[in-house]
């Protein structure tokens, strides 16, 4: 269950052997999720980012792709059940993912998050018509809030998106507009943490904070949201609370596993974690229910001797992945197979244009060197030869030109206006003039 990166290296590993493989998602494609930040801010395209799933696995004969939604378990028939449908199993691996979390709060529909291509356009749509509106409002406050983006999260994804959007104000969008100046864009990232990139060591969170104030992004830490509204956030710091006009505010704080977690942990008994994550066995099954194994995001897994959770990152659900599809052919076999161990290869966060941090065992890598080593480690990953080669084009030309091709706003009619009026002239009467005037 599932066609992310667990769910695909289980099927990988199993491909071509004496077992019959049915790999179920509501979706026909494989994702790279690591690069959604890129489409949502224009630098790719989806198709980029996205593998038919029958084309990943087109060479495994014992494969079988079902398109469709599973909606629970019976695990005393051992089924899995779909909309109109069951699907009978001998081992089920489930690999459904998560989601975002607002910690109880409805604020979805005022800061979207990013897990999917559908995210990723949503974002793209709203900062995109940020600048749009900004160039046609009226009254100076509004222009100002218009290009009031705020980013709440400090993790990975907000780290990138800030990056992103300060790139895209102060140079890829710096000649498009005649009304307003997108440099004058404010950007913040903000965290209740003490630090961003908390789970990075504590140098490379200095150097990527150091990185991100260097682009023009404003960063606040040990501040908490307190509400979203429409066009405004509230926030609550050590100096007090405060309230920030904005017309874009994108969420990457919260982590919410797949609510088909708990549609497995009821019937089987299992416990889920606070994120409702199912918490596994070291081979990564259920207890009491060997023939079930829970991997990616979906799995609350002990971290060797430490105890401490396995982060929900692709490396992660790609290693647990090729473990169970090891395992299942070793217990075919009758072989037994060890516990599952994690491999960290090290964690990589992109800031920008040059700007990366690595840490790589005892390395702490940043700058050009880093972002290097970034690029390489994404392209390689890509399942798509096709995919690997635009998307290293696109990025030779945006590191040349900071040009973001995919700039498209769409589903533009999402709302009843794009601007609150139309005008033929300035406010100040200077009709058609930039605030600031470009070089030649």
């Amino acid at each position: 269950m599932g066609g992310g990166f667990g769910g695909l290296a289980v099927a990988r590993g199993l491909g071509g052997s004496a077992v019959d493989v049915t790999l179920i998602d509501k979706r026909n494609f494989h994702l790279f999720q690591p690069l959604l930040y890129q489409v949502a801010t224009g630098a790719l395209s989806p198709a980029n980012i996205a593998t038919p799933l029958r084309w990943s696995l087109r060479r495994y004969r014992n494969v079988d792709i079902v398109l469709g939604e599973v909606t629970g378990f019976d695990v005393d028939e051992s089924t899995v059940e779909l909309r109109g449908d069951s699907i009978r199993y001998d081992h089920l691996v489930v690999a459904s993912g998560a989601t975002h979390s607002y910690f109880g709060n409805d604020w979805s529909g005022m800061a979207p998050g990013l897990k999917s291509l559908e995210d990723a356009l949503e974002i793209r749509r709203r900062v995109l018509l940020a600048f749009e509106r900004a160039d046609r409002a009226r009254d100076p406050s509004e222009r100002a809030a218009l290009l009031t983006f705020v980013i709440v999260g400090g993790g990975p994804t907000g780290i990138e998106l800030a990056g992103a959007l300060a790139e895209i104000a102060h140079h890829t969008l710096s000649r498009d507009f005649r009304h307003i100046d997108p440099s004058e864009a404010r950007i913040m990232l903000v965290d209740a943490a003490e630090h961003v990139l908390s789970a990075y060591p504590r140098e490379s969170a200095r150097q990527a904070k150091s990185a991100v104030e260097e682009l023009g992004v404003e960063v606040r830490v040990h501040t908490r949201v307190t509400s979203i509204r429409q066009d405004a956030i509230d926030l609550e710091t050590e100096m007090g609370t405060e309230s920030i006009s904005a017309g874009t505010i994108l969420w990457a704080a919260g982590v919410q596993a797949s609510s088909l977690g708990k549609s497995l942990a009821d019937p089987t008994g299992t416990a889920v974690d606070r994120a409702g994550r199912v918490r596994v066995s070291a081979e990564l099954t259920l207890a009491g229910y060997h023939e079930i194994s829970v991997i990616g995001d979906l799995a609350a897994c002990a971290n060797g001797e430490s105890g401490s959770p396995l982060p929900g990152i692709a490396p992660v659900a790609m290693q647990q992945g090729t473990y169970v599809a090891e395992r299942i052919l070793a217990e075919g076999a009758g072989r037994q197979m060890p516990s599952f161990h994690y491999r960290d290869r090290g964690m990589l966060a992109t800031i920008g244009r040059g700007r990366a941090v690595a840490a790589l065992g005892r390395a702490r890598l940043s700058g050009l060197p880093a972002w290097l080593i970034w690029i390489f480690v994404h392209l390689r990953e890509l399942a798509r030869a096709d995919n690997r080669v635009l998307v290293f084009v696109q990025w030779a030309w945006s590191y040349l030109t900071y040009e973001r091709s995919a700039r498209l706003i769409t589903n533009a009619d999402r709302d009843s206006k794009l601007s609150t009026g139309t005008r033929n002239t300035r406010p100040d009467g200077d009709r058609g003039a930039k605030p600031h005037a470009s070089p030649p």
